[in-house]
Parts: structure tokens; sequence; C-alpha cells
């Protein structure tokens, strides 16, 4: 982000920008800059909607994915492997677990956490239990296809049947009749 671009901005906005980066919560960055509690509800999105702010916002964004390499495609790659990977790709030909190093990247990456429990006795000798913990492959499933707009999470209520119309030329329709004033006092 540019000097010139901060130099656009009060030092509160400077502080709301610095702020709305470590949550993206516009009233909580607000109060957080000093703006008042009482405002900060509407405060914190009109600021957004500033140009000069919202253009800062947006280079401090992009420059901290280009540092971290968190960008919206990484998360969906991410979440594109936790919900395809094959589990059948954790064992060899006869049925043996594959060493973590020596999986694939996106199968290794579908592993949460394995545990190693070493076994055994004189008579049995010795042995290994081996626990793999993957990841939810439903929830990664879900997330993408909410993303995708696969499912529709919102009611959406259209009230727009026409009634709205006809109760205009009613109305109309009444007032210019030579009927009495219904709000008129009777005598």
């Amino acid at each position: 982000m540019s000097l010139a671009m901060m130099r656009k901005l009060t030092p509160r906005q400077q502080r709301f920008v610095a702020e709305y980066l470590c949550d993206l919560n516009a009233t909580q960055a607000a109060i957080r800059s000093g703006y008042s509690a009482k405002t900060a509800e509407w405060i914190g999105p009109q600021l957004l909607t500033k140009i000069h702010v919202a253009e800062v916002v947006q280079a401090a964004m992009d420059e901290r994915a280009r540092r971290t390499g968190i960008t919206q495609d990484r998360v969906l790659q991410e979440y594109a492997r936790l919900a395809f990977y094959d589990p059948r790709k954790f064992f060899d030909e006869d049925g043996s677990l594959i060493p973590l190093a020596d999986l694939d990247d996106d199968t290794a990456r579908a592993v949460v956490s394995f545990d190693v429990v070493r076994m055994g006795n004189d008579k049995a000798g010795d042995g290994e239990l081996v626990k793999v913990r993957m990841a939810d492959k439903l929830a990664a499933l879900n997330s993408l296809a909410r993303h995708l707009g696969m499912f529709n999470d919102k009611l959406t209520i259209d009230v727009n049947d026409g009634r709205a119309d006809r109760l205009a030329r009613m109305r109309a329709k009444r007032n210019d009749s030579d009927s009495p004033d219904l709000d008129a006092p009777s005598p």
C-alpha cells in the first residue's frame, strides 16, 4: 500500500483500516479506532463506502494476500483436496499403510492427525497400531457447494405479486372519486 494512499486518510481512518484488517468487522474496528460505540454500527460500514478508505483497505488486503500466499484460489484448492481425497491412496497393493512421507501431496493434506502405538509381547512379537484421522469430506464438500451457490441457504420472499400495484390503483381511484373523505370527521 502506497504512502500517498495512506496520506489521503485521517489518522483515525488509518487506525480504522488497521483494525478492520484484523477481523474484517467494521463495527468493532470503528470502536477500536476511537469512534463512539453508540454510532460505530453505522460509522464502520459507512467508512468502507468511502472510496479513499475502500482503496486503502483493498490495497492492504492485496498486499497481505501477496505476502502470506493466502488467496481465495488457494483456500478453494485446499477445500478441493479435502473434499476429493481418495482413501485408497493411503495403502499399497498389499493393503499396508503407506508411510506419511511417501504419500502424494493431495493425499497427505487430507490427514488431520495420526497416532502410532507400539505394542507387543514376547509371545506375539512387536507390532504397531496406526490410527489415521482424515479431514471431514462432507464439511469440505458443503463449503465448496456453498461457494458455488449450489445451496440456497437464504429464504427469499417475493412480495411483489401485484398486490402493491392493485392497492395503489385502489387508493388513486378512491382519491379521484367524488366519495366523501374517509379520514374527515363525520358530522
